[in-house]
């Protein structure tokens, strides 16, 4: 009887075990089938996302100003975006919104005053990313004069170049323009006048003419039209509202493909401007990095890349509007899709 019980006991025991040993297989079998179920689900996911093609109109040629749109191509971010890029570089005066309203760009790059004027037209134009936060435009003088604001400038004789017909021109006019001494003439382009006259001043590019007086060992000050209180963004990232409205999602990964090649291009900007010397050789490596050092206060902000805040837009409209540049009122919230 003892012995029937012991043999009762170990069959028990085998059983068990047995039983143990299907249940933790099954349990195995139900892992693998679960962990392939699920990476089949992604990878038909990741199927289907089809590539896009996007055309990307600049307004200048390649240089730091635009240097995270190449950063995403020169680092294979539009190809993990799936995104056939194509960047078209422009020159003085390419229309891009008029190229971008007739369908021959999907992004363009303007400025957020030609954004404000062109909605004012009727062309539907939608702001998506504001690379400069803080407008790179001022107005170029000798250190030597001693100047200490913009003020300065217009109430001392000599002569100041500005292209009247833009925007901001037309602002500094208005503010500082009443009783000034200085003659103000056409900017004709580059800085032979300056260098070779002490007491020319002229608009430039924090970016650009500073860096090229410095070469010729020439020694300025710039003032930024934004501390006299113009500070429309630039380099600003558009599209029609019609993309926008038909196309959301495919907005969304572009905005954020060209984000990402900006926070590649602040990280390190040494491939991406050896690719764009290739494509403007008339810029050297060793002043593609100073442009680029010097833009670097002017794009980076709390808040991330290509931040934009509604109230600056109300605001530019508003100055727009004053100085009888747009002869209808704009809607800022009509300007800046939400994202959310």
């Amino acid at each position: 009887m003892k012995l029937n019980r012991k043999i009762m006991a170990r069959v028990a025991k085998v059983n068990f075990s047995r039983r143990a040993i299907l249940h933790l297989g099954l349990c195995v079998l139900a892992m693998g089938w679960t962990m392939n179920s699920r990476a089949t689900s992604s990878a038909n996911a990741e199927a289907t996302v089809a590539e896009i093609k996007v055309k990307l109109g600049l307004n200048w040629k390649p240089e730091p100003q635009f240097g995270g749109f190449y950063a995403a191509q020169v680092h294979g971010l539009d190809r993990e975006a799936k995104v056939k890029l194509e960047i078209v570089p422009g020159g003085s005066g390419t229309p891009t919104i008029q190229m971008l309203a007739t369908k021959k760009l999907d992004y363009a790059i303007a400025s957020a005053d030609e954004v404000v004027m062109a909605r004012a037209r009727g062309v539907d134009v939608i702001a998506l990313l504001a690379v400069y936060q803080t407008n790179p435009q001022g107005i170029m003088v000798h250190e030597e004069r001693g100047f200490k604001s913009l003020d300065d400038v217009f109430r001392s004789e000599g002569t100041l170049a500005l292209q009247k017909g833009l925007p901001y021109a037309k602002f500094l006019m208005n503010k500082h323009g009443q009783g000034a001494k200085v003659s103000v003439v056409p900017y004709v382009g580059g800085i032979s006048n300056f260098a070779m006259d002490r007491r020319h001043s002229q608009q430039c590019f924090v970016t650009a003419e500073p860096l090229l007086a410095a070469q010729q060992k020439l020694k300025t000050k710039v003032f930024l039209v934004a501390d006299s209180g113009y500070n429309p963004y630039t380099t600003v990232l558009v599209t029609r509202g019609d993309v926008w409205k038909t196309q959301a999602e495919q907005v969304r990964r572009v905005r954020e493909l060209f984000r990402k090649g900006w926070q590649q291009y602040l990280r390190d900007a040494s491939a991406t401007d050896q690719r764009m010397a290739e494509l403007n050789p008339s810029m050297d490596l060793a002043t593609f990095k100073a442009s680029g050092e010097a833009q670097r206060r002017l794009i980076e902000t709390p808040q991330g890349i290509g931040h934009m805040q509604i109230e600056r837009w109300r605001v530019l409209v508003q100055q727009l509007r004053d100085l009888k540049l747009v002869d209808r009122d704009v809607k800022a919230e009509e300007i800046l899709p939400s994202f959310e």
